[in-house]
């Protein structure tokens, strides 16, 4: 039984399922379906798709989120970062407009949703740890700024084109004199009113007698004001006819039953682009859920995330649309409007269904500038430059990682970025523990703690070397211990008898440490000083003793660091302060 609820997580919280909840449920579903409305829309246009496929989107995948989920927040659907991929994945192997584009869309979510539950039903989520989380926000913040700028021909009503931001740029530089006045000035005018609703419409709200959560409700509601407004515009005063672009017409229909294209061509080439997609989508998704979850003692199951995040996919497979993932905005509104379970979210799914029944024949009088400035100012949030600031001060190595996966993708386009990001997050791990922090340690006077030589007033014996490991120790870094433990004896070849390596944070030991610890365990007898071993950790103990090793070691293995410094100091102190 406890399998299936891990599998079927609404079988857990929906046994204690009551009326508070629902209520709860409901308003936060009414909350993000009117936001939910013009996002979807806008983000299928930045995938190159037609804007029903972002409503197909929202409304199947929700509904299987919901069954096989575990965060009670988390708001699923089309998001910018992934509709952009999207449309750079598959402008690559089909023209934007025709029946191939749209199938390889929905090829692209069936292998994304393959990929992620393959990853859920072995527990594999640990994986998404590699893409370290500078080099995530890195990423996402370029992203912003090209979505933002892949915009601005629609604000600006010219036809440019480019996948960089260099070639966005000059395509709009040579387009300038084409700029549509009329259409510009709905898009800039959507883009102000949105900012201003976004940054003071709330406070002003709330001086003026209405209480929080309605106030929150209206602001949130401006990019539907937004869409009503220029939609009712253009049908009134007939745009059309006067040049600015419109949606047009959308299918008045429930999400289609749909098949990917199972071609083997296909599949090869959209196959990498599938798992970076799934993986970039996995840990936005994952990340906003556990904080989240957090705010409420609760907790998620990132492999059962996978599984959940799947399901959408697929569903979005065989539903007319394209890879979904759980988005930032959406959730944190899902959340502070109130909801309790998953139940939101299908509660959410219900009202796209009739809004894509009842509402889609409003969408051909609205204007494409109008959904485009709904996408620049949602992404212009991701945007945080701050995060070059903020690793500058902590960390070069991860400085010199995010500022390369912004200045790629900015510079070669998101597939390069990407891509970049997962190999820079790879090497900056392997970086990190190639040269693994090991301190010479003393013994704090009068105590048992022993601490780093260098920085505390310890006490130390001129016979006796310690160092402590705070790394596993595991074939890339083996020979930088060894050679450190070299050259560290050659300074006092005829003082020093006994090393000891002091373990307590060494979680692992690999073939290839071992053998590099057999070898220096002979070395170093050869040269007449004795190799230690304390504060062991029991698994990595348990594995030793399967081995060669402790038997042929010239010195013993201490169950303390103390117990070693007492056996070995004999009685030769002296001050060392730091």
């Amino acid at each position: 039984m406890a399998d299936f609820k891990r599998y079927f997580p609404i079988f857990d919280w929906g046994r204690t399922y009551d009326r508070r909840a629902l209520g709860h449920d409901l308003t936060a579903a009414v909350i993000v379906t009117l936001m939910l409305i013009p996002q979807s829309l806008a983000y299928a246009l930045l995938a190159g798709l037609p804007p029903e496929a972002g409503i197909y989107a929202s409304i199947v995948p929700i509904l299987l989120y919901a069954l096989f989920g575990t965060s009670r927040a988390l708001a699923v659907g089309p998001v910018a970062v992934v509709s952009l991929l999207t449309a750079s994945t598959i402008g690559q192997v089909a023209e934007a407009g025709t029946a191939s584009y749209a199938a390889a869309a929905l090829t692209l979510a069936f292998l994304s949703g393959g990929f992620l539950v393959l990853l859920g039903l072995f527990r594999l989520g640990f994986l998404a740890n590699f893409l370290s989380h500078p080099v995530i926000a890195g990423f996402i913040t370029a992203s912003g700024v090209l979505i933002a700028a892949s915009q601005l021909k629609h604000v600006l009503g010219v036809s440019a084109d480019g996948h960089t931001l260099i070639e966005m740029i000059l395509s709009l530089v040579t387009h300038a004199g084409d700029i549509h006045v009329l259409t510009a000035a709905i898009g800039f005018g959507v883009i102000a009113a949105l900012f201003g609703v976004r940054s003071g419409l709330k406070p002003l709200l709330t001086r003026l007698g209405l209480n929080t959560r309605l106030a929150d409700f209206i602001s949130k509601a401006g990019p539907v004001v937004a869409v009503a407004a220029t939609t009712a515009l253009a049908w009134g005063f007939d745009l059309e006819a006067r040049g600015v672009a419109l949606v047009g017409a959308v299918p008045q229909s429930l999400p289609p039953l749909t098949a990917p294209d199972f071609s083997p061509e296909l599949m090869r080439a959209l196959f990498i682009p599938a798992v970076l997609i799934s993986i970039i989508g996995f840990v936005e998704s994952v990340s906003v859920a556990k904080t989240l979850a957090a705010k409420k003692r609760q907790r998620i199951d990132p492999d059962q995330e996978l599984i959940g995040l799947g399901a959408a996919n697929l569903g979005a497979a065989f539903t007319g649309g394209y890879p979904v993932t759980g988005g930032f905005a959406r959730s944190v509104v899902n959340f502070d409007a109130g909801a309790q379970t998953p139940a939101a979210g299908a509660f959410t799914a219900i009202g796209l269904a009739l809004a894509a029944i009842s509402l889609t024949p409003l969408i051909y009088f609205l204007p494409k500038a109008t959904l485009a400035a709904t996408i620049i100012v949602a992404v212009l949030s991701l945007v945080n430059f701050s995060i070059l600031k903020s690793t500058w001060r902590y960390s070069t190595s991860d400085f010199i990682a995010v500022f390369a996966t912004i200045l790629l993708t900015l510079s070669l386009g998101v597939e390069v970025g990407v891509a970049s990001g997962v190999v820079l997050s790879v090497l900056l791990h392997i970086t990190k523990t190639f040269k693994p922090h090991i301190a010479e340690v003393g013994r704090v006077p009068g105590t048992q703690h022993f601490r780093n030589i260098h920085r505390h007033n310890v006490e130390t014996t001129p016979s006796l070397l310690t160092l402590r490991i705070d790394e596993s120790l595991y074939f890339a870094n083996a020979n930088f211990l060894e050679d450190m433990i070299l050259n560290r004896l050659s300074r006092d070849a005829n003082t020093i008898q006994d090393v000891v390596l002091m373990c307590s944070a060494v979680n692992e030991v690999d073939y290839s440490a071992l053998e590099t610890l057999e070898t220096l365990n002979t070395q170093l007898s050869e040269m007449g000083v004795r190799l230690h071993l304390s504060e062991v950790k029991g698994p990595v103990m348990d594995k030793l003793k399967h081995t060669h090793f402790l038997k042929a070691l010239s010195g013993e293995v201490f169950l303390s660091q103390h117990d070693a410094w007492a056996a070995l100091s004999a009685g030769t102190l002296q001050a060392n302060p730091a």
